[in-house]
């Protein structure tokens, strides 16, 4: 039960607001793609595909932190960090995850089977980002989002202006919450030295978050002009442009890292505003 348990914090089962941060991206670009609702097929394998590679990815991180995570107080009880599972287990459990994501890409064309190292790579290299550039974020973006460019192939076969535009628009919103996310460890990253966008940017962090958040709006902005979508779409924006305003109001004083955190979780309903705002200013489902 306790070795259960380990594993199962090991994976965040009982947090998944990463994995619906990694799926977002993925749906808005299924139903921009299919210009309405994807297939079933197409929507159980990027639903469970986010899962096994946001679990996959955590463990990564995990391993590659081991030592970092144990001098971190919101860190120091995860599984590797506290002994409860040892390096080798986890990285079993890594690769049957891998085995298992492995076996949903068989159900996709060869194009997204094509696309899926790059994935796979940008997820291994993050953690590693942490110790030598000052915006390891742009490159949990970019891993994020690649979901979105594997989506588009899935449906279309190709790869458009819209999936690049909606692929830079997911970078610049991880860059968004995962700089609200690092507030929480600011201290510790600093003494252990860990890099971060939230130390990188000091007491301007309102004003990255906002210039990544603008930049996520234009791109946002465009992918509806090239796709031809409706007033509906352009008002869920405006509702996301006031929470990121909010957001970034909030950021100009000095937060606690809980109050972080509720920031960051936030993001979720931002990312349920876009699909929304995508799915009713479709052309072809009025």
């Amino acid at each position: 039960m306790a070795l259960s348990l380990a594993f199962a914090n090991l994976i965040r089962l009982f947090n998944q607001t990463g994995t619906l941060l990694l799926l977002f991206p993925t749906l808005w670009s299924l139903f921009l793609a299919s210009q309405g609702w994807p297939s079933l097929k197409l929507l159980v394998i990027f639903i469970l595909g986010s899962f096994l590679m946001r679990s996959a990815g955590v463990i990564m991180n995990d391993f590659a932190d081991r030592s970092f995570d144990r001098e971190v107080q919101r860190t120091r009880h995860r599984p590797l960090a506290c002994g409860q599972l040892a390096p080798f287990q986890a990285l079993t459990f890594l690769a049957v995850l891998l085995g298992l994501a492995a076996i949903l890409l068989m159900f996709l064309n060869p194009l997204t089977r094509l696309l899926s190292p790059v994935a796979l790579l940008l997820a291994g290299i993050y953690p590693f980002c942490k110790r030598f550039i000052h915006i390891p974020q742009f490159v949990l973006g970019l891993a994020f989002g690649w979901g979105s460019v594997m989506a588009w192939a899935a449906v279309r076969n190709e790869l458009n202006l819209s999936a690049w535009v909606l692929f830079a628009a997911t970078v610049c919103w991880a860059m968004v919450y995962d700089t609200i996310y690092a507030i929480q460890d600011k201290d510790d990253d600093q003494r252990i030295g860990v890099k971060s966008t939230a130390l990188f940017f000091g007491s301007f962090t309102w004003l990255g978050v906002g210039i990544a958040g603008f930049f996520m709006l234009g791109c946002l902005a465009l992918v509806a002009r090239i796709n031809h979508l409706g007033i509906e779409y352009s008002l869920t924006l405006m509702g996301v442009a006031t929470i990121l305003g909010y957001q970034v109001l909030l950021l100009r004083s000095k937060i606690s890292g809980e109050r972080a955190f509720a920031l960051f979780k936030q993001h979720i309903w931002i990312g349920v505003l876009i699909l929304g705002g995508i799915w009713i200013g479709l052309p072809y489902t009025n």
